[in-house]
This record gives structure tokens, sequence and C-alpha cells, in this order.
């Protein structure tokens, strides 16, 4: 008899574009704004801009290849990219495809793009899973990448202070281990939908499916791709959903709070998130914080944060780390991931 193939996150890399814009060049720009405020809330100081021409393919690929240079790994080695984005290049081809030539990986590669946001990486994670232990791939790569920046009116002063672009790459690969990936959950609310979304872009108008979205509606000159969100909602949906998602997936992996090493969400916003721990009740040594510097990054700021966790020593092999992820769709998911 076979024996079972466990998937594992091996590695995990990821790829800040070089430019950054910080509060005080925000300030400058759009001196009417209260950038130190906003600052308060939401604890970005900076965040990180794709250069003109430098797209999300680009991103993805950098990332990719940091991969692979800090692991020693072929490109001829990966079996499956998944790149979770909802930035794309192109509305088609896919930007894995995309990212696929610019990575220098091999044609017998399946690849695909996933359509979500900030629960996009747990949902990418449980599809590299299931390749993975379903042996149709020994070894995944997956990609989140957006550049956030580009869909932001730039006179929105609410998302601006807001978004950074990012791209992260991780390996997912198969061992004889037990069970690395311990419980889940995941969810969707389409009644959301109209909370945050991108006005243009796509073939139906945002203005139909959210009446009063438009940047004229909001007292803004439009930029041709303008996100729109309303806070006060994707904040009570937060609240209302993360707590029982967080208990659910701990309840499947017969684990409690005190059985977690470390707690790493969705880095939307510092006051949200202690919004959060607090409802939860998570002690601030267990639960990462970790958005100064780069902003809310969409489907790239779990892994973000789980990156930094571990440089800084907060996390290590053999810890158990609960992985959340929630927001635009509504969409949320959650895992608990031994390292």
């Amino acid at each position: 008899m076979t024996a079972p193939v466990h998937a594992q996150l091996a590695a995990l890399s990821s790829y800040l574009p070089e430019a950054v814009l910080t509060d005080d060049d925000l300030a400058a720009q759009h001196p009417g704004w209260d950038v130190a405020r906003a600052a308060a809330s939401t604890g970005v100081h900076a965040r990180h801009v794709a250069a003109p021409g430098e797209w999300t393919s680009h991103l993805a690929a950098s990332a990719v290849r940091r991969l692979l240079a800090e692991r020693d790994l072929d490109p001829a080695s990966v079996d499956a990219l998944i790149v979770c984005t909802q930035s794309p290049d192109l509305v088609l081809p896919a930007t894995a495809c995309l990212v696929q030539e610019r990575a220098g990986l091999g044609s017998h590669v399946a690849a695909l793009d996933v359509s979500l946001g900030c629960s996009g990486w747990v949902y990418g994670l449980a599809l590299a899973r299931g390749l993975v232990e379903t042996r149709q791939a020994e070894r995944v790569v997956l990609v989140t990448a957006d550049a956030l920046t580009r869909l932001v009116n730039p006179g929105d002063p609410q998302l601006r202070v807001l978004f950074g672009d990012a791209a992260t790459a991780a390996l997912v690969t198969g061992g004889a281990e037990g069970p690395r990936f311990l419980g889940a959950t995941f969810g969707t609310d389409g009644r959301g939908a109209r909370h945050l979304l991108a006005v243009n872009g796509g073939l139906a108008p945002g203005e139909e499916r959210a009446p009063g979205s438009s940047p004229e509606a909001r007292g803004l000159t439009p930029s041709g791709r303008d996100v729109y969100m309303d806070g006060p909602e994707v904040f009570a949906f937060t609240l209302r959903t993360v707590p029982g998602a967080l208990d659910t997936c701990l309840r499947r992996a017969g684990l409690t709070v005190d059985d977690v090493d470390l707690f790493v969400f969705h880095q939307a916003n510092a006051v949200m998130l202690e919004s959060l721990r607090r409802r939860i009740g998570l002690p601030p040594e267990k639960f990462v914080v970790d958005l100064a510097t780069t902003g809310n990054t969409a489907s790239s700021s779990v892994p973000l944060a789980l990156q930094a966790a571990v440089r800084a020593g907060r996390a290590g092999p053999g810890d158990r780390v609960a992985l959340v992820g929630f927001g635009i769709g509504y969409s949320w998911a959650a895992v608990v991931v031994q390292l």
C-alpha cells in the first residue's frame, strides 16, 4: 500500500517594489489630507509602489525567481503554478501564463489564476495541498501578487494611504511526515460584493452593482480604475464573521487557542486587527501586526506577515500557526499550518 503524502509549506519568499511612498510624501502631495490621523488608525506609514511599466506579472515573476534562487531550485522541477491576483495584467489570458514565461518555468507546468483578494493565500494553500496530496504535482509554487496602487483613485484619501504593492511566492511540497495542514474553513457571502469592488475594468459597470460607488458620486475625478470601499460595512462584516471562522477552524483541527503558537491574520489595518484580537481574546505576544512599512497588500498580507514573524524568531519549525484571510467578496478562510 502506498504511503500517504502530506503537503507542507516548504519555503516562502517575497518581492517588494523598490519605490516607497511615505506618509510624508503623501502629506506633501496632498496638503489638505490629514495623513497623520489616517496613519494612526491604519497603522501604515509607508507602502511600496510598482514602477511605471512594472505590472502584476513582473511582481509575481520576481517573487518566483527569488524563491527559486533562495532554495536553489531548478525551474524545471516546478509542476504547478497558482497565481492569486485581482489586478491582472490583462482581462485575458490568465496572469499565471505570463508569469510562467517571465519566471522561466517549463511548459509542462499547470498554471492557473485565482481571483481572490485578502482570503486568497489561504484558498491557494488549499488548492496547492490538493494537488500535492492527490499526487498530481510534487512541487507547487503559490504566488500572490497585486499592484493595488494602480486600482486606487489618486484623489481617494481613504484608500491611497492604505494599500501597497507586493508579491510573494510559496513552495508547497509533499512529505512522509504527519499532516501539516490542520483543519480549515472557508466561506463566502456575495451580498457583501457591493461594499468593496473595482468600479471599472469588467464587463458590468460597478455603479450598477453598488449605487453611489462611482468616483463622481464620491467627489473624485475618474481615473479609469477606481476601487470603492464602504469601510464601516467591511469592518462590521469582519467582526461578525472572522471570530466564528477561526473557532470552526480550530475545532476541526482538534485544537484550542492555547495550542496555537502564532496567529497571522490578513493585515487589513491596525484598528481592525486590534479589534479582532480583543474580540477573540488572543494574547498580543501570539498575534502578528506587520503593515507599517508595506500597507494592506491584499492576498500578500498574510504570507508577508508570516515571513516577517519567522525572520523575527516568533515562529519556527514545528510551530502551529493559524492563518486567517478575509475581505473582498465577501470571502474568508482559515487554516492551521504546522511549520
